[in-house]
């Protein structure tokens, strides 16, 4: 009977202590599973800038592929890339064998002409003088009239002849049109020179803007001396200019309209042709622009997954709810948030563990 006792004590013992085991792991789970992450949250800031922000580029107001109208061996090339040049300076030469024959041609047409003339011209005079002496007919005079204004006509004719001669002879001397730089040679002497194709390629010194594209969801809202700040990361300069240019249609440019936007004295002498610069334009607002107010986020925020952009947010039950989003333009450290997100919703910018959807999460800072 003491036996019996014994063993029931012990059996009992046993029991207690497995389900105060099992209470205890239990306790030790559960606990794990709710721990929550500790994760710091922002809620998006609204940009209210009534502004485009595209990419540009230095270029000068004025460029000039010097070519020639005339065919022929280039016989000198008096300048090369990097110089400098005045308006009406002699650039390049252009053979002018050919052209000398045909001008002194039409010398010798020129001067056969007035000779005719001439004689026409007295031979009208005289037979005028008899006619109104009643000694010469009136045919007489119709017939020496008509060979006098055949001769006029043949020495005007002569005369441009030789007019054409002399302009295709000043295209055998290549001249600048306006003063500048030179920035490309592409022919040298021994070269043949053909009908339009550049020998030199001239930029205007000291007149440069900035080009740019805007896209077709903007370009309604720039206006014709609209306000541009151009900032140029290489020389990290910043210059003020105001849009003198839009083109007002995207055929042949990409679906982009063409933007030009002038720049001020200070930047002509600091700038070159070719550097990139980032350009912001204010602009106008308009009932289709949603106030132009713009979700923006921390890039740090945004997370890359497979194709997708995505960020967490925190939903009503204090978890991390995985949200895909569409991104917009870049504004410093931020991006624009197109949709995915609205105004009020809190998203995590930092979390202590890791995350994951439905992970329970506590706001703080980190």
């Amino acid at each position: 009977m003491k036996i019996i006792k014994n063993n029931s004590l012990l059996l009992l013992a046993l029991i207690v202590i497995s389900a105060s085991s099992c209470s205890s792991s239990s306790d030790k789970t559960t606990s794990r599973g709710i721990q929550p992450v500790q994760v710091q949250v922002e809620t998006p800031a609204l940009n209210h800038d009534k502004s485009i922000a595209v990419t540009g580029r230095v270029e000068p107001v004025h460029t000039a592929h010097i070519s020639t109208r005339v065919m022929g061996y280039i016989t000198a090339v008096k300048v090369k890339a990097g110089d400098r040049v005045t308006k009406g300076q002699l650039l390049a030469t252009i053979s002018n064998e050919d052209i000398m024959a045909k001008l002194a041609q039409a010398d010798a047409m020129l001067s056969g002409a007035n000779a005719a003339f001439q004689s026409a011209e007295k031979d009208f005079h005289r037979f005028t003088n008899l006619y109104n002496q009643q000694s010469a007919s009136a045919k007489e005079l119709d017939n020496v009239t008509l060979q006098y204004q055949a001769a006029k006509t043949n020495v005007r004719a002569a005369a441009q002849i030789k007019a054409e001669a002399q302009a295709m002879l000043a295209y055998t001397n290549i001249i600048a049109p306006f003063s500048g730089i030179v920035t490309q040679k592409l022919s040298d002497a021994g070269s043949i020179a053909n009908p339009g194709m550049p020998i030199l390629i001239i930029e205007q010194s000291g007149n440069i803007q900035v080009n740019a594209a805007i896209p077709e969801t903007g370009i309604s809202r720039i206006r014709l001396k609209s306000p541009a700040f151009v900032s140029v990361e290489s020389i990290n300069k910043k210059f003020a200019g105001e849009v003198v240019e839009i083109s007002p249609s995207s055929i042949g440019s990409g679906g982009q309209f063409l933007v030009k936007i002038s720049l001020p004295k200070e930047a002509q002498a600091v700038l070159n042709a070719g550097m990139y610069a980032h350009v912001r334009i204010s602009t106008y607002s308009s009932s289709s622009t949603m106030s132009n107010k713009t979700v923006l986020v921390p890039l740090n925020a945004v997370s890359r997954i497979g194709q997708l952009d995505a960020m967490y947010t925190v939903g009503s039950q204090g978890t991390a709810l995985l949200r895909y989003v569409r991104l917009g333009k870049v504004y410093g450290d931020k991006v624009e948030v197109l949709s995915g997100l609205n105004n009020s919703e809190r998203f995590i910018t930092k979390a202590a563990g890791k995350l994951y959807n439905g992970v329970p999460v506590k706001a703080g800072s980190l």
